[in-house]
């Protein structure tokens, strides 16, 4: 049913495209600006950047806004299917192929629609009426924007795949604004070429934005390599312990999947997922007979697991990452009563990133096997995480994580070795945050 409602709903965007199309060959003049104006969107299509660290984007869309400025609506709506032509190499649906082109048709319709609404000037005519070109272009792109935004979520809507609300946040949302903003670089685009440079006003305007574009690729593709290596820095500290491998990893998971339902910025949530990530780093100063042990630690033992938040800062302190991961790596083991380490810190006092890895550093904790016990169940560790709200936790982020889970549901660690039977122990001392005895207080200790 999806399936046909699907092709119809591309063959009808696909005819109207077609009409409005056939339209605007009809209303042009052919000759070298043309030819001109079709290598402009070719070459903007073949060009990609960063709107936001994850959302890419072509720069015909910059293209196209100068289009408008200096041959008018028709003119673009006409040169706009180009912008698509680079994109053909990579294989995809025959849908797809369909619909993409013919979306972009429609959506730049819509802005020159939101361009001869303002009532802008064309061509010469611009160099006496800038700010009502500058205007017309915002116009134009958040009518582009707007086209482009109804038709991509009406066949999300009809694939049932991805929920419109989210794609409408997560990708419209942030990246409306920046594109607004490039709208500008269409208008100086234009205005140089109608001032004599033509085609070589491309040069001036994109040739920096490309350059821009491969500096924020390269420190990009530095903040990959580094988390990378942390990554794998992590793995050789969780060989200490077979039981606790992939531990970072799925704190990482957990903490980003809350960070999603908080609705936490892009650049938040990136912070978040990499302090999940790296919250035990420290331990690599820790011995690995500590690590291991499954009963109670003696007061020394206590001091060298309770310095692992500080020696986690140490490492990670020459790393350009943001302030709040390393407080939330320093202060993961606060309590919400303040009896937690390492400055004791209470309530909403603990970083805010510090009190939502707490919570999912605890709940992997005790849903994953130690030598000494087997796993807790998920349910068991979410009414174990709701016990201890307001004496451990963050209550209303406990009520936000069980959520989360109850709607999400959570992959546990697999293929851990088997508990030891002969181990008989009735403190957890690494599941929670450590208490002053050597042990996990509250629910987790288990029984005195």
């Amino acid at each position: 049913m999806r399936a046909s409602l699907l092709r119809a709903a591309v063959a009808a965007i696909a005819a109207s495209a077609l009409t409005i199309l056939v339209v605007s060959l009809t209303r042009i003049t052919y000759g070298p600006t043309v030819l001109t104006l079709c290598l402009l969107m070719l070459l903007g299509g073949a060009l990609r950047f960063r709107v936001l660290p994850n959302h890419p984007a072509v720069l015909d869309s910059i293209a196209l806004v100068a289009v408008f400025v200096i041959a008018g609506p028709w003119y673009a709506v006409a040169v706009s299917v180009f912008g698509y032509l680079p994109q053909l190499r990579q294989p995809s649906p025959m849908v797809k192929r369909i619909f993409n082109p013919s979306y972009r048709v429609l959506a730049a319709a819509g802005g020159g629609l939101a361009y001869t609404a303002v009532g802008a000037p064309v061509g010469t005519e611009i160099l006496d009426q800038v700010p009502l070109t500058f205007a017309a272009a915002l116009a134009a792109t958040a009518g582009h924007q707007l086209a482009n935004a109804l038709l991509v979520s009406l066949i999300l809507w009809i694939e049932g795949q991805v929920r419109v609300v989210d794609f409408l946040r997560s990708v419209i949302a942030p990246t409306f604004l920046p594109m607004l903003g490039y709208s500008a670089l269409g208008v100086l685009l234009a205005v140089m070429w109608i001032g004599g440079l033509g085609i070589v006003a491309c040069l001036l305007v994109l040739v920096p934005l490309l350059v821009v574009r491969w500096a924020l690729s390269q420190y990009q593709a530095e903040r990959a390599a580094q988390a990378a290596t942390m990554r794998a820095f992590i793995q050789v500290i969780e060989t200490k312990d077979l039981y606790t491998r992939g531990h970072s990893e799925r704190v990482s998971i957990g903490v980003g999947m809350l960070g999603k339902h908080l609705q936490l910025s892009e650049d938040r949530q990136n912070a978040l997922e990499h302090a999940g990530l790296l919250h035990d780093v420290g331990k690599v100063g820790v011995p690995t007979s500590i690590i291991r042990k499954p009963g109670k630690l003696d007061d020394s033992e206590m001091d060298a697991i309770r310095l692992h938040p500080a020696r986690g800062v140490e490492l990670i302190g020459n790393i350009p990452f943001l302030e709040e991961v390393k407080s939330a790596v320093l202060h993961h083991h606060e309590k919400y009563d303040g009896s937690g380490y390492p400055a004791g810190l209470s309530g909403t006092n603990i970083p805010y990133f510090a009190r939502i890895i707490g919570i999912v550093d605890a709940f992997d904790c005790l849903t994953s096997t130690r030598s000494y016990r087997p796993a807790r169940s998920v349910e068991e560790t979410l009414a174990i995480l709701i016990q201890d709200r307001r004496t451990h936790f963050d209550p209303e982020l406990v009520d936000a994580f069980v959520d989360v889970i109850e709607t999400s549901g959570w992959t546990a660690a697999a293929d851990q070795p088997a508990p030891d039977d002969k181990i008989q122990v009735s403190i957890d001392h690494d599941d929670l945050s450590l208490g002053t005895g050597g042990g996990a207080s509250g629910s987790a200790a288990g029984p005195a």
